[in-house]
């Protein structure tokens, strides 16, 4: 049974599969010791093969997985098994956002990360939130409200946060500013998008691409539709799973030729 396991910044996610199908997955939070807690999440599968990606890929290798892969080539293959016409990938996670272009077979062809700070990422919208007295998971859902069109002119997160805080204590509506929040992460990832050039065929994953608020405005300010998985966060995950098929496949029948 080949296995996944995606150690991020925020959360591990593992996956299982069984003759190309995924038959199992885990999502769990990082913690204090994201290493024991790969280790436990894996033992659950007693996978034939496991392949690690995420940040915490090297750790991974060193103590119980088979390989590593890059999360590029993670949410590239993840995303082409949920939606198989994907030409473009927007992953953003706890930490970093990235865009992968893929040709027509699912090759990555360019792809950029925004790794250097948290603006457009998951931390990015869980600050914001609570600078407005909002859970991550209200967050979206009370954008989603936001009429006044406002704008926050910073993507730093020390500086939003304190033009956040100074919109608040001006008497502006909380939902109009989680709406101007959402819209700066929004801008940002379409500049993201531009500069690697994207097909028609967005697939959205990580765990932002839960925020309905996001998704929307990125159709909206785009004019297509973005497909997102049913569970995005995994989709690093699968990828490797899938990775570690492969692998096995390749394995079978260098020892069927060998034979």
């Amino acid at each position: 049974m080949p296995a996944g396991i995606d150690i991020g910044s925020r959360t591990i996610k593992a996956v299982s599969l069984k003759d190309g199908r995924l038959i199992d997955y885990q999502v769990a939070e990082s913690g204090f010791d994201p290493h024991r807690q790969s280790i436990e999440m894996a033992k659950k599968y007693h996978p034939d093969r496991i392949v690690a990606t995420g940040y915490g890929r090297h750790l991974a290798k060193k103590h119980f997985a088979d390989e590593v892969i890059t999360e590029i080539k993670a949410h590239a293959l993840g995303a082409r098994f949920f939606f198989q016409d994907c030409l473009t990938v927007l992953d953003v996670g706890g930490q970093d956002s990235k865009v992968i272009s893929l040709d027509s077979s699912g090759r990555v062809i360019n792809f950029q990360m925004n790794d250097k700070c948290a603006a457009g990422t998951g931390r990015f919208l869980e600050i914001m939130a609570a600078s407005l007295g909002f859970s991550l998971d209200e967050f979206g859902i009370e954008a989603l409200r936001g009429a006044k069109d406002i704008k926050i002119n910073s993507m730093c997160t020390v500086f939003a946060e304190s033009e956040v805080i100074s919109m608040k204590n001006s008497g502006y509506d909380p939902k109009d500013i989680a709406k101007a929040v959402h819209l700066s992460v929004v801008e940002k990832l379409i500049a993201m998008l531009h500069r690697v050039g994207y097909g028609g065929n967005i697939v959205f994953s990580g765990g932002v691409a839960k925020n309905r608020c996001i998704t929307g405005l990125l159709q909206e300010r785009l004019n297509i539709k973005i497909d997102t998985p049913s569970v995005p966060d995994i989709t690093g995950a699968l990828g490797a799973a899938l990775y570690a098929a492969q692998t096995i496949e390749e394995h079978d029948k260098t020892a069927d030729t060998a034979d």
